[in-house]
């Protein structure tokens, strides 16, 4: 199913629309253009006071690339707090040939050895767009994204797109713009070069951004 498709969705994330479907039991998808793009900032992220003391008590390691399949898996399981899921088989499979690509990558939360919590997205140049996200333990996911914004911030991104605005992404300061503004953007954006996969120390990292945003 991902043969050719792969190529077909990341040229329609350089166009500004992308893959949904209706249900994980579906084996078709449809490509969205919202008129709204939800962003959230990157350096000017807002990070919970909760959160922040969360990081700071909490062992934990943060990895990238090491379980794609096992964080979109994830991802498109039905929960208690997730009742649907547009994540279906034939979308698992274009991301993971995508990530295989180079063009897909997971931020991954691992809590005694095991995979806790995550997200995923594809990048676009200097834009990366966030895909979904998971928890097994508490805070899980939002620990990822922020360790996701201190590495888009130390590599050079410009944009964060977290397509749909939602009460969950409103604690981060995420915003709307129209989409022929995100249209313009990323026509200026999508084919800079930017290194997500670069090798650093994550606690450096998150050290040296949030002293940035200080």
């Amino acid at each position: 199913m991902s043969q050719g498709f792969d190529d077909i969705i990341l040229d329609a994330y350089r166009k500004g629309v992308f893959p949904m479907a209706d249900s994980g039991n579906t084996h078709d998808f449809y490509l969205v253009e919202p008129k709204q793009r939800a962003l959230i900032p990157i350096l000017d992220l807002h990070i919970p006071r909760s959160l922040n003391k969360f990081m700071r008590q909490t062992e934990y390691e943060i990895r990238i690339d090491t379980a794609f399949g096992d964080v979109i898996k994830a991802c498109a399981e039905l929960t208690e707090d997730r009742y649907e899921t547009w994540i279906n088989p034939p979308i698992i499979s274009i991301f993971k040939s995508l990530h295989e690509k180079g063009h897909a990558h997971s931020v991954e939360y691992w809590e005694q050895g095991k995979l806790a919590g995550g997200l995923y997205g594809v990048q676009v140049g200097r834009i990366f767009c966030g895909e979904s996200m998971f928890s097994r333990t508490s805070n899980a996911s939002r620990v990822a994204l922020v360790h996701l914004c201190a590495r888009l911030w130390k590599t050079g991104f410009k944009i964060l797109d977290a397509q749909f605005m939602n009460p969950h992404l409103e604690q981060f300061g995420a915003y709307e713009i129209p989409q022929p503004e995100y249209v313009q953007m990323l026509l200026k954006l999508r084919d800079l070069p930017a290194e997500f996969s670069a090798t650093w120390d994550e606690d450096v990292l998150i050290s040296e951004f949030l002293d940035a945003k200080n």
